[in-house]
């Protein structure tokens, strides 16, 4: 009997033990997503590092009438080289995206109806059975405010949005990857979207944290600024908080960094450019960076320790150029790790350098290089 007793004993201890194992181990974190917007062809693809991506979202396809329609063959043969991507990236998803700056302007009417939302949903699934792709990216700019001048929005966008996610999700069952592009500025958070009924039924969202200073504004600013200043509260940092506010969580959200910036003519050029009246001129992208400082030799560099922001200036030009370096890159991918967000994204790859770009910062960061 003792002997019997003894050994349970052990048994219940070593059981004990083992439980006390289990929960005492930490929670594993998710992998931090890499994101990256592809506007481009099927080979210039094969200059870019892919491998130091999880998530290429191919952009755009557009509505033709109810359905989610591919534009063109060329667009075609670019999905189908994207999904290829896989066969050396195992861990890469291809996410299909819909409309982008002036690419939604039926938008508000087709998800208007039940009728419009479940042919939509129907023409997305059969496009990722048939591309073997691995889900959708809604890029609709934007629901219920304005967005490009002249496209279409109401209020009831903002409902209808909602239950456009919901017969997306249904549509989907846990196969395919949904998520959506989310205006990183304050009116956007505010009024565009349910958060709290839309969260539950997504993978992410994908927070453009850029073009906070666009080509509207009359004053110059960060575009893509990690933290407000008391001139520009729109940051990554304030869009990030507000999310958390309205109860999405973090492992949900990812930043937006960009791989361009942009250029603003000055009215006039006190505080190095910084927060003076403007018109918007032109992008840049990071991949032809150099080649557009040697055509503008003027411009001096600024750090804003405040933003965590680089900016150049030109007072001889009355030039100033908000934009993403490595530095700021770092930062932003540092920020996602420290509060344990989803990942970064950008827009877009084709706009990085093939070698020794942004991407290869991202990259570096996340493995503490």
């Amino acid at each position: 009997m003792k002997i019997h007793t003894k050994a349970l004993v052990l048994t219940c201890f070593c059981c004990i033990i083992l439980v006390f194992h289990t929960f005492a181990q930490p929670k594993k974190q998710k992998e931090i997503a890499v994101i990256g917007y592809y506007a481009g062809n099927s080979t210039d693809i094969n200059q870019y590092p892919v491998d130091k991506l999880t998530h290429i979202i191919f952009s755009f396809l557009h509505l033709k009438g109810n359905e989610l329609r591919i534009d063109n063959a060329k667009d075609s043969l670019t999905i189908k080289r994207l999904v290829e991507l896989k066969k050396t990236n195992p861990k890469l998803k291809v996410i299909l995206s819909l409309g982008g700056w002036e690419g939604c302007y039926t938008c508000s009417g087709v998800f208007a109806t039940l009728k419009g939302r479940e042919e939509f949903a129907a023409s997305v699934k059969k496009l990722l059975v048939s591309f073997n792709t691995d889900g959708l990216d809604l890029d609709w700019e934007y629901p219920a405010i304005a967005g490009p001048p002249g496209h279409p929005f109401m209020p009831e966008d903002k409902q209808n949005f909602t239950d456009l996610v919901k017969i997306l999700r249904s549509t989907f069952g846990n196969k395919y990857e949904l998520s959506f592009a989310a205006g990183g500025f304050t009116k956007y958070i505010e009024e565009s979207v349910e958060w709290e009924k839309v969260t539950p039924l997504l993978d992410r969202i994908n927070l453009m944290s850029y073009d906070l200073v666009h080509g509207y504004s009359e004053v110059s600013g960060h575009h893509t600024g990690l933290y407000s200043t008391p001139q520009l509260k729109e940051s990554i940092d304030n869009g990030v908080k507000m999310l958390l506010a309205k109860g999405v969580p973090a492992d949900k959200i990812a930043i937006g960094a960009a791989m361009y910036g942009r250029v603003f003519k000055l009215s006039a050029t006190e505080n190095n450019g910084l927060y003076q009246p403007c018109k918007f001129e032109r992008g840049v992208s990071y991949n032809s960076l150099e080649k557009y400082l040697a055509e503008h030799k003027t411009y001096k560099k600024f750090w804003d320790s405040t933003a965590q922001a680089p900016y150049l200036f030109s007072e001889e030009e009355k030039l100033f150029f908000s934009y993403d370096d490595p530095e700021s890159m770092k930062l932003k991918t540092e920020y996602v790790i420290k509060n344990k967000l989803n990942g970064i994204m950008f827009w877009q790859l084709r706009e990085d350098k093939p070698q020794n770009g942004l991407l290869e910062v991202i990259d570096k960061t996340l493995k503490g290089k």
